[in-house]
Parts: C-alpha cells; structure tokens; sequence
C-alpha cells in the first residue's frame, strides 16, 4: 500500500475533509488487496517463479511483465483520483523517501522462496528482506545499505550493472573464513508500475536471490576425487596384469615356473579388481537408497552372532581368537538384515586382519541408553590420531602397503558410514599407538524409531 504521511495536526481547515479522504482510500486499499490476490497474485507467482527458474534466461520485458503482474496483485482495479487529490493536498508534508511497494504480491513470492531473498531500490537500499535471508546473513534492517550486511564487492558491482542496464545477472563469489564456502546470487531489475513497452527508464528495485553452493560444490569435489581415486585404484592392477601378459607372451613364454608365478600374481590382481568393483557397485546402491529408511525389525545381536560365527575361519587362520559378549535379551533395531550383516562382516575383519596374532578379538553387543551398541576391540598396532577423522572417506588408507597387503580397497569403511547413516546410527572410533583400536556401532531401538516423514 502507498504510504500515507500521519495527518498534520496544523493542517488547517481542511483536516477533516483530508481525513475522510485517508479514511476512504484505506477502505479502498483493502477492496483493491483482497481483488489483486485473486487476480493477479497467481500470475506473478507463476511468472517471477518461472523467471528464476531459467536462470534469468528471460528477455527483459518479462522481468517488467514480473513486475506488473506484482502491482496488480495489490492495486487491482479502482479509481485512483482520491489518492491523486490527497496526494497533491499533503504537498511537501509527504515522506519523500518512502517508495510506493506492494504489501502482499512480492513478500509472498519473497517468503516463498527456500534461499535469502533481499529486495534493494536502485541505490542499493535494502527494502525487503525475507525470513531466509534475515537468518542466514543476521538482521538486515530496510533502510540500510546492502554492502553494510554484506561486503562483497562483486555482488555490489553487478547491482550496480543490473540498475544501469536494466537487465538480470547472474555472479559468484567464495568466502574462505571463517570456513570455505561458495555462493551464487542472481538479479533481477524491477519496475513499479511495469513497463511493458521497454523503455529506457532505470528500475526501482532489484530482486536479489542468493544461494549457497557449498554443499553442491563439495559434492561435486568428492565426486572428482572418487572418480580420480577409483581410475587410479583400477589402473593398477591392470597395469599389472598388462605387464604379465606381456612378459607372458615373450620372454616367459616357455619357462613353466615363471608363468605359474605370473599366473597366481594376475589371479591376485584380477581378485583385487572384483573386490574393488564389488565395493564401488554396493557403494552406489547404499547412496541410491540413502533417505529410504529401513522399515523391517531385526535382531542386532543375533546379526552379530551370525557375523562372529561365519568369520571363525578367518580368525583360525590368522590365529586371532575371537570372544562374543552377548547380551542377555533381543536388541530390535528397524534394519536392512544383509546391510547390517556387511557393517558388522567389515568391522569384525578388520579386527582380525589388523589385529595381532596370538591375541584377541572381543565383540561387545548391548543396551546403549535408548538404543544398542555393538562394540569391536582389537589389539592390533592401532591408529594415528591424526587419521581417525578420515578413516571414512573413500579409498582413505592410514597404511596403504598394510591396507593393499590384507587385500583392502579403502571403500569398507565408508561403506559402513553410508549405512549406519541410512540406519539412523552412527559409528564410532578410538584407537591407541601399541594398543588396538575400538570400532562401536550405536543404533537406535526399534520402538525409539518414529517412521513417520
């Protein structure tokens, strides 16, 4: 609604008939709201939604046809002469600063938005600013400049581009402190009332929407480094296997033992390959169905009593005795039986891999608080402090000739960190230099689990 100076008390003899007419026009003002949301506020919607949408590919005049479908929204239809008479009577007593603004339209659209949303004049103003934007940048005060908020040189010079050339533009910037991160902010020149016919007159506001790309650029950086590190874990082997055929097909032709050795080596290498491809294969169906929460209960100890009696082979051949602490009564838990059954098969290996010959593996299963934990202690060489925060990570190794000697792939452990996370668990790690590491599982009870959205 156009803002309306407060009545002056010395006005003179025309005061009342000047407060009639503000009296009116309010009236006014509420039949013109109530028409323009149903008449026009569907149409701006569709219209600023689809002008975002493209990225601002949009000829100009839809960001002027944005506009006037806004205006409409709150001053539909009407005579307007009232306003023009008490405009004309209240003179100089009228704010000049204030900017005539649709109160619905645009603050609907604004709130709409799932990204910070701050509404400029042409000189950089700040005239709106919605919840998003108050929340992710602090209180932004209308009045106040942008650049008091925000001190982005580039975001100032494409507004000021944006008001000059009366069109859109899109830019990017990265902040580095106090962490990294990256976001990309999109204009939009607006006029009120619109200008279909494209003139040459400046905007009177700029619709800023900003958002923030970190997540989507460290997504997009993990999936450059998986791709890096899978080409790079698959290129030996077969790196490997190239060499012996070729050695295979020329000098070690006709030495038997040579090509018998050749032969279990490329059998290794070809293993190492399947393991590798295995992984990457349940990796990519683990992350498909990441937000798929599992609906059906099992037995998270008797999983762990399964998982401890079909890996006493391994343990026998390594030497490593293996001790199954079960609990007295079930342990429920809403999960994917086989997935669960991997998490506790990659733990308790590696317990016996890494752990020492001659010695232990203890596998704890019990009441957690509201939940259950399952606990793998080995008493191994233990780890680095330094390397548990990225024991998770994909093809991470905190020893890789030890890793490529137990035939590991560097994907276990961020396997077991994708399901746990599909699961609502979480897992733990502490480990000590000399004397063994500690890898807890902790999930939630099948009753504590709300499976409601």
């Amino acid at each position: 609604m156009l803002p309306v100076a407060r009545q002056d008390r010395n006005a003179g003899p025309d005061s009342n008939d000047m407060e009639r007419e503000q009296k009116a026009m309010a009236r006014m003002e509420a039949i013109r709201r109530r028409i323009g949301q149903m008449q026009g506020l569907a149409a701006a919607l569709v219209i600023v939604f689809a002008f975002l949408a493209g990225a601002f590919a949009v000829p100009a005049w839809a960001a002027a046809l944005a506009g006037g479908a806004i205006f409409l929204a709150a001053y539909a239809t009407g005579d307007r002469e009232p306003e023009r008479r008490l405009g004309a009577r209240l003179g100089p007593r009228r704010d000049r600063r204030a900017v005539a603004w649709p109160d619905s339209g645009m603050k609907v659209i604004a709130e709409g938005l799932n990204d910070p949303c701050i509404i400029t004049d042409g000189s950089g103003i700040v005239r709106y600013v919605n919840q998003v934007a108050a929340a992710r940048f602090g209180p932004i005060q209308p009045g106040d400049p942008l650049s008091f908020k925000l001190r982005v040189t580039a975001l100032h010079d494409a507004l000021d581009r944006v008001v000059s050339l009366d069109q859109p533009e899109t830019i990017g910037w990265a902040e580095k402190i106090p962490t990294e991160r990256w976001f990309e902010a999109q204009l939009a020149p607006i006029h009120f009332p619109p200008d279909p016919n494209g003139s040459d007159r400046k905007p009177d506001f700029v619709l800023v929407v900003i958002e923030d790309q970190t997540e989507q650029r460290r997504s997009e950086r993990m999936r450059a480094d998986f791709v890096a590190n899978a080409s790079h874990e698959l290129r030996t082997p077969l790196a490997a296997l190239s060499g012996f055929i070729e050695t295979l097909q020329g000098p070690a032709r006709e030495d038997p033992v040579a090509r018998e050795r050749f032969l279990g080596i490329m059998g290794a290498q070809a293993g190492r390959m399947k393991r590798l491809i295995d992984d990457l294969l349940s990796l990519s169906r683990i992350e498909m169905k990441a937000h798929v929460l599992p609906d059906t209960i099992v037995d998270l100890a008797e999983l762990a009593g399964q998982t401890v009696d079909m890996l006493a082979p391994l343990a026998a051949e390594t030497g490593v005795t293996v001790r199954f602490e079960r609990p007295s009564a079930e342990m429920p838990v809403l999960g994917d039986r086989d997935e669960l059954i991997q998490v506790l098969s990659n733990l308790i290996e590696n317990a016996i891999k890494y752990g020492a010959s001659g010695k232990s593996v203890e596998v704890a299963a019990r009441t957690d608080g509201d939940g259950y934990l399952v606990a793998v202690t080995d008493h191994g060489p233990g780890i680095a402090e330094e390397h548990l925060p990225r024991l998770t990570e994909r093809f991470y190794r905190a020893d890789i000739q030890s890793s490529r000697e137990k035939q590991g792939t560097g994907l276990g452990l961020a396997i077991v960190k994708h399901i746990l996370t599909r699961h609502r668990g979480r897992l733990g790690v502490s480990s000590r230099i000399g004397q063994g590491s500690v890898f807890t599982i902790r999930m939630p009870s099948a009753r504590s689990v709300s499976l409601k959205p």
